[in-house]
């Protein structure tokens, strides 16, 4: 067998469950994530996640795990890994290694135990595992006669902590030396609280997401103007807007654009004092100064929490408003929730109230979370909306409402038919992923471009049109390139 070999054990045929396994000679490999099938997609014997979540490939010879970032999709199946005889480091950035107990904790309490005692011994293998990385820098993974290899982390833009990988191997006795990159899941260029993702120098092959390689997405400022007039018609009833968001990344978001809105609502308004007459008629006049954004999830306040202590890796834009005295994180309309009891009561009460509000819960998928609770209270009345602003995978509660309720269907939720009634919205190009022009850029901006490209995190349709406009770019620089869709 010639070396080196790239097997995908998720996220080659959807955009869930990444798993990678880079060969690098028969006795050693690595692993690039390990995350969980969502929705609809399976794993790679064709078992979806319902009935398959263990590890379905031999682990003997991986030599570590490297988490690009801590969304389930990419380390959920950690510890099915460590079940099926994983015994290496996992590696990850800085800031991932922060987050990363959070993440795994609510993943084991939901998927495996809610036993104490059998979490702590968990969390603790987990930390004596992980060895966090800095960004740039060069780390060891095998250095002996035949083979020298090592790999290193550099920002990915996605959300805070994530990171791509490049792969250097030197087979000493051949000679060959090879990079392999793999891209995990890249940010876009105007991504919220994160810089910019920079191309590698170079690649020999290249691993890369395709999450939107067919879409093109709006400026920063575009898209912050729609979100405001989306959210300003679905107040204008004095409903509640529930927007179902993950935990890590988009929820931080979303609070940032918010109070940036909110923000500039009243500097404008302080500027430009409003008649009584037009605060009577004025939706932005009305809802934004005391308008409540509430942040119904625990885990999510957490990740909240640590993103404020990790303020060092936020780029320049966040950074100038906390040094102007604002935290864009934590500001004064924003309310936590934080028990069972009280997450009740708050439904309850936006389910009768007259009063307009935005909630931000989770899961982002619908899939589960206190976020049910507000759907089966609140998808029956028409005074009531939600925001869609990230991707839903095929067969999740979120896809479904998300394509039949704008058609008056119905969904079931908990054994429970729902007749969809609520104003349904999908915010196209909120995502922190690159889209098409960015992941081309990922590529034509190295110094020497990669000859062999796999494509993964992405529909089928995704997939060929990135393919196309990449095959189209090398052919006007009269360059080859060998591009897989199907792996």
């Amino acid at each position: 067998m010639a070396y080196p070999q790239i097997l995908h054990h998720g996220a080659a045929h959807g955009v869930t469950g990444s798993c990678h396994q880079l060969l690098m000679d028969q006795q050693h490999s690595l692993l690039i994530d390990c995350g969980l099938f969502q929705g609809a997609e399976t794993s790679s014997d064709g078992l979806s996640n319902a009935s398959q979540l263990q590890v379905d490939f031999d682990t003997s010879n991986i030599r570590a795990l490297i988490a690009t970032h801590v969304h389930v999709d990419h380390i959920g199946r950690l510890p099915q890994l460590l079940a099926a005889g994983f015994k290496g480091p996992i590696l990850c950035s800085e800031p991932s290694a922060k987050l990363l107990p959070l993440v795994l904790e609510d993943a084991f309490r939901l998927g495996i135990s809610r036993d104490a005692k059998l979490l702590e011994r968990y969390l603790k293998l987990i930390e004596t595992r992980t060895i966090a990385l800095p960004y740039k820098t060069w780390f060891k993974i095998v250095d002996n006669p035949q083979l020298h290899a090592r790999i290193r982390l550099q920002r990915a833009g996605h959300i805070l902590g994530s990171a791509y990988v490049e792969c250097d191997l030197h087979y000493r006795q051949s000679g060959e030396k090879k990079r392999i990159v793999f891209s995990g899941d890249l940010g876009s260029t105007h991504t919220p609280l994160l810089p910019a993702p920079k191309s590698p120098w170079q690649a020999d092959t290249l691993i890369l997401e395709s999450t939107y390689g067919d879409r093109a997405h709006e400026s920063r400022a575009t898209r912050r103007k729609r979100l405001q007039g989306v959210l300003e018609k679905a107040l204008a009833d004095n409903g509640t807007v529930l927007i179902p968001a993950f935990s890590i990344g988009r929820t931080q978001e979303l609070l940032y654009e918010l109070e940036d809105i909110i923000h500039r609502m009243k500097f404008d308004s302080a500027d430009s004092p409003a008649s009584l007459a037009e605060q009577a008629t004025s939706s932005k006049t009305t809802h934004w100064p005391n308008l409540p954004i509430i942040l119904d999830s625990p885990l999510a306040s957490r990740f909240t929490e640590v993103y404020q202590q990790l303020q060092p890796f936020w780029d320049k834009e966040a950074l100038k408003r906390v040094g102007q005295g604002r935290n864009p994180l934590k500001f004064a309309n924003l309310l936590t929730v934080d028990s069972h009891s009280d997450h009740l009561s708050m439904v309850r009460h936006l389910a009768q109230s007259a009063r307009p509000a935005i909630v931000i819960a989770a899961s982002g998928m619908c899939s589960g979370g206190r976020i049910v609770d507000y759907l089966k209270a609140m998808l029956g009345d028409p005074r009531h909306n939600v925001l869609f602003v990230g991707y839903q995978a095929k067969g999740t509660p979120g896809q479904i409402i998300q394509q039949y309720g704008p058609r008056g269907g119905y969904i079931d939720l908990d054994g429970e038919r729902i007749d969809i009634r609520a104003g349904i919205e999908t915010l196209g190009g909120y995502s922190a992923h690159a889209d098409q022009q960015g992941l081309v850029n990922f590529v034509t901006r190295m110094r020497h471009w990669p000859s062999e490209i796999r494509l993964v995190h992405g529909e089928d349709g995704a997939k060929v049109q990135l393919a196309q406009a990449l095959q189209q770019r090398y052919h006007h620089h009269e360059r080859s390139l060998t591009i897989h869709t199907g792996l």
